[in-house]
């Protein structure tokens, strides 16, 4: 049986002799960005919570603002009709 013929490779193997070159600045952006997204996503949390407290103030006002008017007019019509 005869041998297989060598594969002829068109490229080079890569020397690992150097590492890659790194961005002195890259992990500093990374650390500053991830701080950043953190800080964010704190943000959000701390909005929606403000968000949710004056929903819920608003109702209440809504709410109180509505009873007072009702029996203000109910009163009104008591007096009226005499009821």
């Amino acid at each position: 049986m005869a041998a297989p013929a060598p594969r002829k490779v068109d490229w080079e193997e890569p020397q690992i002799e150097d590492p890659p070159p790194l961005d002195p600045h890259a992990v500093q952006r990374r650390l500053r960005k991830e701080r950043a997204k953190r800080k964010a996503a704190i943000d959000h949390k701390h909005e929606q919570r403000l968000a949710s407290l004056r929903f819920l103030f608003l109702i209440g006002v809504l709410i109180f603002l509505t009873l007072f008017l009702s029996l203000s007019i109910w009163e009104k019509i008591g007096s009226l009709f005499g009821l």
